[in-house]
């Protein structure tokens, strides 16, 4: 099962994947770090920026989860923009090896091949982040989503292009498909990442945690993984059944193991 970790705050939680960010790095310079976008990663990228001074990151490689299709990579909220503003520039990173889905319509038929082979040339990647949506999803892979699929274009459902709305002038600029690793991409990662924050999260997380595994709740994918860490702030773990189980043993955890 996963591991779950209960922080006092979104602040909390990126301090403490940050450091394992920067272990990864140090031990590896030229590894595979999986993006998310979002608020909900930013806590991780902000704690990263003192952490990663002194850190030598030229070789660190990077892989978005997700882009919109048919959006300009220069519009402000395309993933690529928001990669670049919210990631590459902060931590300094080559922004020649951060790449994202290309949703151009030109070549967006063979467009999540091309991403898979790509993250396969790199080796696959080390550490994914994630969040989760308020309809269970991982990346864009709405309910329904196989749980072996890999980078493809999907059409996104009125709950996400709603969450989504807010970063656009209205919702009608939100558009309506996108193209998204995987399921099974995403479960290629070597460690995951899962973090959730506030109430309106709370049922998600519950039902990715513990609840039965079906393609209905996208994220409980992560049940499947031998290596995921869940980092959750005391809201999002309200509906958490053994949450008091959670709480003792990662308190309790051997130093050694790590996360």
């Amino acid at each position: 099962m996963a591991e779950i970790v209960i922080v006092p705050s979104p602040a909390a939680a990126g301090v403490l994947v940050a450091d394992e960010i920067v272990t990864l790095v140090t031990t590896r310079p030229d590894a595979v770090l999986g993006l998310a976008t979002g608020s909900t990663p930013l806590p991780v990228y902000e704690a990263l920026r003192p952490r990663l001074q002194g850190v030598d990151v030229s070789q660190v490689r990077g892989f978005a989860l997700d882009e919109y299709v048919g959006i300009d990579p220069n519009h402000p909220e395309s993933y690529r923009s928001v990669i670049t503003k919210e990631v590459v520039e902060p931590l300094g990173l080559d922004p020649a090896r951060i790449h994202t889905p290309n949703g151009a319509l030109a070549t967006i038929s063979h467009a999540g091949e091309d991403y898979e082979r790509e993250i396969a040339a790199a080796g696959g990647v080390d550490l994914q982040i994630l969040g989760i949506g308020t309809s269970g999803h991982i990346g864009f892979n709405e309910p329904g989503s196989s749980f072996s699929s890999r980078t493809r274009v999907k059409t996104l459902i009125q709950q996400t292009r709603e969450d989504n709305a807010r970063f656009f002038d209205s919702i009608d600029d939100v558009p309506m498909h996108c193209i998204t690793q995987g399921l099974g991409t995403i479960l290629s990662a070597r460690h995951l990442f899962l973090l959730a924050f506030g109430e309106g999260k709370a049922r998600a997380v519950a039902g990715a945690v513990e609840g039965p595994v079906t393609s209905s709740l996208p994220g409980s994918a992560i049940q499947l993984h031998p290596h995921v860490t869940v980092v959750v702030d005391e809201a999002a773990a309200s509906q958490l059944k053994n949450a008091d189980y959670y709480r003792y043993a990662f308190a309790n955890k051997p130093d050694w193991q790590g996360l």
